[in-house]
C-alpha cells in the first residue's frame, strides 16, 4: 500500500504537491502544552511524564521554529529588495530587544512593588494588556505573525503570581469560555466531509500521517529505553507527543483562510487531528498510570522501624494555622540522638499562572526580610524547632507548587526520593472561633488520593485550634496526654506503634483504650487477631515497666458502648490516636450507621462527637502497598528489594 501511495506522489499537481508540504509542515510540529483539553483529562501535565512532554515538545519546536525562521529569511531574499530584507530583520530584531529589555524588567519592577498576598494593581494589568496588543500590532506591520510575538511577550512575563496569575484570572475565562468554542466552532463549519473527492489525495496525507506517528513513537523510544525508561512509559511519551491541539487547528484555518490548503486538504487534516487525539487518550490513559511509582520496595512503616535508626517523617502544610499542631506532634515523636528524626517540610501552594508544577527546595535567605513571604515564615518556625532539637532532629524545607488535582503527586513523589517512613497531613476541616469549621474541598481530595496512593504510612491530624506549646514547654515539665483506641487490625498496631515510640519521650503520657468484648464482635482474620495479640502483649509488658504508660480493657457489646467510652473522655487527653480501617464487623456495621467517611468510621466518630474540644486527632492508616507484597498483614515482603 505504501509503495502505491509513493508511486503516486510523481503524478500529483503542483498545488497539492504544496498542500502537503504544509502537511508535513503541520506533523511536525510537536504536541505543546497547549493541549488543554487532553492533557487536563488525563492529568500527566504536571506528572513526570507530562513535565518530559513539554520539555521534548519546547525542543522539538524551537528547532521548527528555527527552521522556518531560515525558510522566511530565504523568501525575503529572493523575492523581496535587499533594502526591504535588512529592514524586515532589523526590525524583527528591535521588537525582540523590546520585549527582551523592556517588558521583562517591567514586569519583574511590577512584581516588586506588589506586596506579599496582596492583589496586584489594575494599572499593572492594564499596561500589560496594552503591551501585548503593541507588540502584535508591531509585529504583524513588520511582518510576523501575531500569535508567535504574543507568545515571546508571555514568556517574558514571569509566571505565577502575583502579575502572572492575575493575568491568568482576568484573562483565562474570556479565553477558555468564548475565544476556543469560537476556534472550534469556525473549524467545525469549514470542514467539509463531502469536499473529499479523491483516494489518491486522502491516502497520500494519511501516509505522511502515519509515517510521522510512527517516526515519533519510535524516535521517543529508542532513546528512552537507552535510559532504561519502562517501555510502557516511553509509549506513552511516544503517543503523547504525536497529539495536536488548538495551535495546529488555528494554523490550519489561518492557512486555508490564506487559500493555502484546499476544502479537500484542510478536511483530511482537521479529521487526522481529532481521530489521532481521540486514539491516543484512552490508551495513554491505560497504559500510564504515575501511581506505579510510588511503590516503595520494602516496607516503611512506624511497626517495622527499628529503635536504633533514623525515623524520617514528612509533614505537609497548607499554611501556618497547621504549624502548631505539627509542631506538638513531633516533639512526643521523641527524637533522640540514637534515633533522630529527619524531617521534611512540604509547603503545599495551588499553582496559578504557570504551565507546570514546581518542586523546589528552600533556600534560606542570608539576610532576614522585612516582607517575607508565607513559605518563609513557615520554614524560619521549623529552623527554630530544629535548633531547639539540636543533635536529635534535622529539618529540610521544601515548596511545592502545583494544581490540587495532581498535588498529591509531589508529596508521593519527594516521600519516596526521602524514604520516608511517615506522612502527617493537615486534615481539610479547620475550627475556628466560634465552634465552626471551614472546609475545603480540594484539601479532602488531596488527602484522599495520598492516603491511596502513599509510599508509607499516613497520618491525617485533625488540629482543633486549641493547641497548647507543648513544644515550647516540653523541658519545663510540660505534660502530654496520648489515648490510642485499639480494636484490631494493620492501621491500629501501627498507630500502637507510633504510641510506643511516643511512651519513651519523658514528659508524654500514654493510656491505651483496648475494645474487647465476650461475643467476637470485632473482625478480622485469624492472622490479624494473631499479630493484634502478639502487639497488645509487647504493649502490656511495656506498661508494666512504665509509670508513664496505663492499659485500659474496655468491654463493649455494641457500638453504643463505644459511642459512651468517648464521650466519657471529654478534654482529659491532648492527643488522640485511632487507626483508619477496620474489618468487616457486627460492632463496626453498627458504628457506621452514626458515621462514615474518608477518616474511617471510627476517626469520623472521634471528629464529630468532640466538636471545640482541645483533642486533636491523629488518624494512622499503615502503608498500604509495595512491590512483593501480596497480604496486608504480612511482616516481611515475598521478596524484598532496598531502596
Amino acid at each position: 500500500m505504501a509503495v502505491f501511495f509513493l508511486r503516486q506522489f510523481a503524478s500529483l499537481d503542483h498545488d497539492f504537491s504544496r498542500m502537503l508540504s504544509i502537511v508535513v509542515q503541520i506533523q511536525c510540529i510537536t504536541a505543546i502544552p497547549v493541549i488543554s483539553g487532553f492533557l487536563s483529562e488525563l492529568q500527566i501535565l504536571n506528572s513526570e511524564i507530562g513535565r518530559l512532554a513539554i520539555s521534548s515538545s519546547f525542543v522539538c519546536d524551537i528547532c521548527y521554529w528555527f527552521i522556518v525562521t531560515i525558510k522566511y529569511g530565504t523568501y525575503l531574499t529572493s523575492t523581496k529588495s535587499v533594502g526591504v530584507t535588512i529592514g524586515s530583520g532589523i526590525s524583527s530584531c528591535l521588537l525582540f530587544l523590546f520585549i527582551m529589555y523592556v517588558v521583562h524588567p517591567a514586569a519583574l519592577w511590577a512584581i516588586q512593588h506588589t506586596a506579599e498576598g496582596k492583589p496586584v494593581q489594575e494599572i499593572y494589568i492594564c499596561g500589560a494588556l496594552l503591551t501585548l496588543l503593541f507588540c502584535g500590532f508591531m509585529g504583524e506591520v513588520i511582518g510576523l505573525n501575531a500569535i508567535v510575538v504574543a507568545f515571546l511577550v508571555g514568556l517574558a512575563i514571569p509566571d505565577g503570581p502575583p502579575l502572572g496569575a492575575a493575568l491568568v484570572d482576568k484573562l483565562d475565562c474570556f479565553a477558555s469560555v468564548v475565544l476556543l468554542p469560537i476556534l472550534y466552532i469556525i473549524g467545525g463549519l469549514r470542514t467539509d466531509v463531502y469536499a473529499i473527492q479523491k483516494m489518491k489525495n486522502l491516502g497520500s496525507i494519511l501516509l505522511i500521517v502515519c509515517v510521522s506517528f510512527c517516526g515519533k513513537i519510535v524516535g521517543a523510544l529508542l532513546p528512552l529505553l537507552f535510559c532504561r525508561m519502562p517501555f510502557r512509559d516511553a509509549l506513552s511519551l511516544g503517543l503523547i507527543m504525536n497529539c495536536k491541539g488548538n495551535i495546529e487547528l488555528a494554523l490550519l484555518i489561518n492557512w486555508k483562510l490564506l487559500n493555502a490548503l484546499s476544502d479537500e486538504c484542510f478536511t483530511i487534516m482537521v479529521i487526522t487531528l481529532v481521530v489521532t487525539t481521540a486514539l491516543v487518550t484512552p490508551i495513554v490513559k491505560a497504559l500510564y498510570d504515575p501511581s506505579m511509582r510510588f511503590l516503595a520496595y520494602k516496607r516503611r512503616t512506624l511497626l517495622h522501624h527499628r529503635n536504633d535508626e533514623e525515623l524520617r517523617i514528612m509533614a505537609c502544610i497548607h499554611k501556618q494555622d497547621n504549624v502548631l499542631a505539627i509542631l506538638n506532634l513531633l516533639t512526643a515523636s521523641n527524637p533522640t540522638e540514637t534515633s533522630c528524626i529527619d524531617l521534611v517540610v512540604l509547603h503545599l501552594v495551588k499553582l496559578v499562572g504557570q504551565a507546570s508544577s514546581v518542586l523546589v527546595s528552600h533556600m534560606p535567605r542570608e539576610k532576614p526580610s522585612k516582607h517575607a513571604s508565607q513559605s518563609e515564615k513557615i520554614f524560619n518556625v521549623f529552623s527554630k524547632f530544629e535548633e531547639a532539637f539540636r543533635g536529635k532532629l534535622t529539618v529540610h524545607c521544601y515548596k511545592g507548587i502545583s494544581p490540587y488535582a495532581t498535588m498529591h503527586n509531589d508529596v508521593c513523589y519527594l516521600a519516596l526520593e526521602k524514604r520516608t517512613t511517615f506522612i502527617i497531613l493537615p486534615f481539610h476541616k479547620q475550627w475556628i472561633i466560634g465552634e465552626t469549621t471551614e472546609s475545603t474541598f480540594a484539601f479532602k481530595q488531596l488527602n484522599k488520593n495520598v492516603l491511596e496512593k502513599a509510599p508509607c504510612s499516613v497520618g491525617v491530624l485533625i488540629d482543633r485550634g486549641n493547641q497548647k506549646k507543648f513544644w515550647c514547654g516540653y523541658m519545663k515539665e510540660s505534660i502530654y496526654q496520648v489515648a490510642v483506641f485499639f480494636f484490631g487490625g494493620t492501621d491500629d498496631r501501627e498507630a500502637l506503634a507510633y504510641a510506643r515510640r511516643m511512651s519513651e519521650q519523658p514528659n508524654v503520657h500514654v493510656t491505651l483504650f483496648h475494645f474487647s468484648s465476650i461475643a467476637d464482635i470485632i473482625g478480622g482474620t485469624e492472622r490479624s487477631k494473631m499479630l493484634d495479640t502478639q502487639v497488645l502483649s509487647d504493649f502490656r509488658l511495656n506498661a508494666f515497666r512504665n509509670n508513664r504508660v496505663s492499659y485500659k480493657d474496655e468491654m463493649v457489646m455494641n457500638g453504643k458502648d463505644v459511642i459512651s467510652v468517648i464521650e466519657c473522655m471529654e478534654s482529659s487527653y491532648d492527643l488522640v490516636m485511632v487507626g483508619r480501617r477496620h474489618a468487616n464487623s457486627q460492632l463496626m456495621a453498627e458504628l457506621q450507621k452514626w458515621k462514615q467517611g474518608e477518616l474511617g468510621i471510627v476517626g469520623e466518630i472521634l471528629v464529630s462527637l468532640s466538636t471545640g474540644a482541645k483533642t486533636s486527632i491523629l488518624v494512622v492508616q499503615q502503608q498500604t502497598r509495595y512491590w512483593g507484597s501480596c497480604d496486608p498483614d504480612e511482616i516481611t515482603p515475598l521478596r524484598r528489594i532496598h531502596k
